[in-house]
């Protein structure tokens, strides 16, 4: 990423209403769907500034990555243990066959071997371990966005299906997120590619605004897996590698 956007993301990753939002929407997947066992080993593959470290912890011991430096230095003030460099696939640095839960959270969309770095993580995970899996998803979305992001790629559905298929993981859980928002921010990225906006949608909102989109978002920790997300900007999923 470029050095302006992890900036914001430190400023910003305790108030703004996609990292709040989001992270609740993870946490119940963690509770509902991955279940992972008391004083689990848990790994966070990419962890940014750390804004899901806190969260991470509830569930166990926490091993953490970051490639970028600074980036890096604010994730070490989020957690007791030292944050690795780590630049996927190689994760040599993390022990094999170690970890009950391995998180890699839109991350995997800025790593030019994507399938490369999936393989690399199976063989982290304890058999019977998962993976929780966010990216963006709909390629027809590129925006400034994504470049100022270091984006490769946005996702399909069946592209991540057939990348698990060919990494040996199974698929517990696939689906869209960030769906009753999806009229809006689509709408917003056909303006975007209409007018050719070259900066990233990534501001605080004003307050009001922020908390509407909070609690609009943060409604789908009670609905994914449970009812049918037929579209939305984001995709996630719960993987397992076979016991």
């Amino acid at each position: 990423m470029e050095r302006a956007v992890f900036d914001r993301m430190a400023e910003l990753d305790q108030d703004h209403w996609w990292f709040l939002a989001r992270r609740r929407i993870l946490k119940q997947l963690i509770e509902r769907v991955v279940k992972p066992p008391k004083k689990a080993r848990i790994l966070e593959v990419g962890c940014g500034t750390g804004h899901n470290l806190a969260m991470l912890k509830e569930f166990g011991r926490l091993d953490a990555s970051e490639l970028d430096r600074c980036a890096r230095a604010v994730a070490n003030k989020r957690l007791p243990r030292r944050v690795k460099q780590a630049k996927l696939p190689d994760l040599s640095m993390f022990e094999r066959n170690g970890y009950d839960l391995i998180a890699l959270l839109d991350v995997l969309e800025h790593v030019p071997d994507d399938l490369g770095s999936l393989r690399a993580i199976h063989r982290r995970l304890k058999p019977g371990g998962a993976l929780l899996l966010t990216v963006p998803a709909n390629p027809w979305m590129w925006s400034a966005h994504d470049a100022a992001h270091h984006h490769f790629r946005r996702y399909t559905k069946n592209q991540l299906k057939e990348l698990f298929l060919r990494s040996g993981l199974e698929v517990q859980l696939l689906s869209y997120f960030n769906t009753l928002l999806y009229p809006l921010i689509a709408a917003a990225r056909i303006a975007g590619k209409i007018i050719r906006k070259e900066s990233a949608d990534d501001k605080l909102p004003d307050a009001s605004v922020n908390a509407a989109l909070n609690s609009i978002f943060g409604i789908e920790a009670w609905l994914i897996g449970r009812l049918p997300m037929p579209f939305g900007v984001s995709l996630v999923a719960v993987v397992r590698r076979p016991a």
